[in-house]
């Protein structure tokens, strides 16, 4: 019986120091990237949005949210995610709405201009 107590103290241990690290690893990755300073408030709001509501994103702000980058994006959405405001968001969702965003904005960049 004392071995499952301490077995299970281990693993929530375990557990905690990974989501711990988790979060520190998603913080370092932001800070060390800049990632913050990047793209304008507006097409924040606006990834955001698309992201974690509803909503679409804009040509222009495609363009900012590529510039970006994949690292800063992905860091970013998750460590929004660790926010306790956002806990009864399913993580799985909101990571394939944010994959789907990226892909979509990198679609939209790639493709040429339609002329005037």
């Amino acid at each position: 019986m004392a071995s499952l107590n301490v077995y299970s103290v281990l693993v929530v241990l375990f557990l905690t120091c990974g989501a711990v690290m988790a979060t520190k690893e998603n913080g370092r990755i932001v800070k060390e990237n800049n990632c913050e300073t990047k793209m304008g408030l507006p097409c924040v709001i606006e990834a955001f949005t698309s992201i974690f509501e509803r909503g679409s994103i804009s040509h222009k702000c495609c363009g900012e949210l590529v510039v970006l980058g994949k690292v800063c994006h992905s860091a970013l959405v998750k460590r929004t995610l660790e926010n306790p405001l956002f806990k009864d968001l399913s993580p799985a969702a909101i990571i394939a709405k944010s994959i789907q965003t990226w892909n979509n904005c990198l679609a939209l960049i790639d493709s040429p201009s339609p002329s005037a």
